[in-house]
């Protein structure tokens, strides 16, 4: 027999519960637990289904693939959240929970992933040159971008940064990424210029003294994610940079690791400074800039060969003039 509706979604708290303390998920991984989540709710209650059953998730698939347009990899994420929900309903004792069929669901082809997309350095050089230093609000977000490229940070890690994450003089920063684990990031020469100018500065903000936060807002507050990407569009606007493709803070971290991968700085080295469990989280980040592939095509040999031939004018390519005649 189903789950009904009604006792599929009661345990609902005590699950994001359970994820947050006994997990250590991160506030960012239990609030797309709770969209992927309460997306499906408001499905099947439009739908007005009494119990959950394989007819119900086949339609929820349909929807989220033919209604939404949503990739493969996003739907098979929305699915693996409700395996997980199924799980924790088989341990609280839910009647039922058992016949719940999410584990036969297949798992959706993605096709080839796309490489996350750099800017160029040029493109990175406007980008800063495009925000106004000469205003407190300007310092801050100079900082706060700069520690995206600068040290590769997730726009959720440079949020949780607090005062006391930064030492000056052991030159070192401790981040807090992804399920709550914590790298230590040694602060180079121009990134300990750029935090040394904002920290001058921060006690300009308002009520910054009663915040623990590194970077605040206008009211005082800690900076909020929204704001920061808000404030990067705008940036982004003002800088013109042209790039064929949508940018966005992350952007950021993708041109910090292909920018040192171009620099031939190993593999392992960026994903210790990423953050990353395994070198395969890292090779997605790893984008090759068109002067490196260029660099690597002028290395072929054939390449090489027909170069000398046409410098040494032995190689005359032209068009013949050539008799076509009627059989």
């Amino acid at each position: 027999m189903p789950v009904t509706t009604k006792n599929f979604f009661e345990h609902l708290e005590s699950f994001f519960d359970y994820r947050r303390t006994v997990y250590e998920a991160s506030e960012q991984t239990i609030k797309s637990n709770r969209i992927d989540l309460n997306l499906f709710k408001d499905f099947v209650e439009d739908r007005r289904n009494d119990a959950i059953d394989g007819q119900a998730i086949m339609a929820f698939q349909y929807y989220l693939k033919k209604d939404r347009q949503n990739a493969g990899g996003s739907i098979n994420r929305k699915l693996f959240t409700l395996r997980r929900y199924a799980q924790h309903l088989r341990l609280v004792d839910v009647p039922e929970a058992g016949a719940l069929p999410f584990t036969s669901v297949l798992k959706i082809r993605q096709g080839y992933r796309k490489r996350p997309l750099a800017l160029t350095g040029l493109q990175i050089k406007n980008l800063f040159t495009a925000i106004d230093r000469q205003t407190v609000l300007g310092i801050r977000d100079y900082a706060v971008y700069a520690l995206m490229y600068l040290a590769g940070l997730r726009v959720g890690e440079v949020h949780q940064l607090n005062l006391d994450s930064i030492d000056l003089d052991q030159r070192q920063l401790v981040v807090c990424g992804k399920g709550n684990k914590q790298r230590a990031i040694t602060i180079h020469e121009e990134l300990f210029r750029v935090l040394s100018e904002f920290l001058a500065i921060r006690p300009a903000f308002y009520r910054q003294n009663l915040s623990p936060a590194l970077f605040v807002s206008k009211k005082g507050n800690r900076l909020a994610i929204r704001t920061m990407e808000d404030n990067f569009k705008k940036i982004v606007e003002r800088a013109d940079l042209k790039a064929s493709f949508s940018v966005t803070c992350h952007s950021l971290r993708h041109s910090f690791a292909s920018h040192l991968n171009d620099n031939e700085v190993d593999i392992l080295v960026i994903q210790s400074l990423l953050g990353h469990a395994t070198p395969k989280s890292t090779e997605a980040y790893i984008h090759p800039s068109q002067e490196k592939i260029r660099s690597a095509m002028d290395k072929l040999p054939s390449v090489i060969f027909m170069t000398k031939l046409i410098k040494k004018g032995i190689l005359n390519l032209r068009f013949q003039n050539t008799k076509y005649q009627r059989e």
